[in-house]
């Protein structure tokens, strides 16, 4: 990725595109499993790993200096720590279920994520250049 954020704006940017896509995702899983899509469900799938990406980021400068590197490291981190805390918070069992949701969440949302800022990306370059 290596872009070079000149502004805090495009930090902003990528930060609250990123969470968007963490939020798209609990979304997605609600309406997967048959759940109603509510605040309370979001709450409960997303803000773990929100929580978590928002005290790991600013350690692995993900918005400062945004590379793929960082954003992997960032994606690892709070997507497996954030699925752990969710998992105690529920006090639900480390079990089979634990392993096949950590694995759907991390392949979810490293897609979302990547997509995400690939269009970033685009859309950076774009106004660079003009477009």
């Amino acid at each position: 990725m290596s872009i070079t954020v000149k502004t805090r704006k495009t930090a902003r940017l990528l930060a609250w595109g990123d969470a968007i896509c963490i939020v798209l995702f609990a979304i997605i899983g609600l309406q997967s499993h048959g759940e109603p899509v509510s605040l309370s469900g979001i709450v409960r799938n997303a803000l773990p790993i929100l929580l978590v990406w928002w005290l790991v980021a600013p350690f692995l400068r993900t918005y400062t200096r945004p590379t793929w590197q960082n954003l992997l490291y960032t994606w690892a981190i709070a997507v497996s720590t954030g699925v752990w805390l969710r998992f105690m918070v529920l006090q639900k069992p480390f079990d089979l279920g634990y392993l096949v949701f950590w694995a759907i969440t991390l392949g979810a949302t490293l897609v979302l994520l990547l997509a995400w800022r690939a269009l970033a990306i685009f859309l950076v370059r774009g106004k660079q250049l003009g477009v």
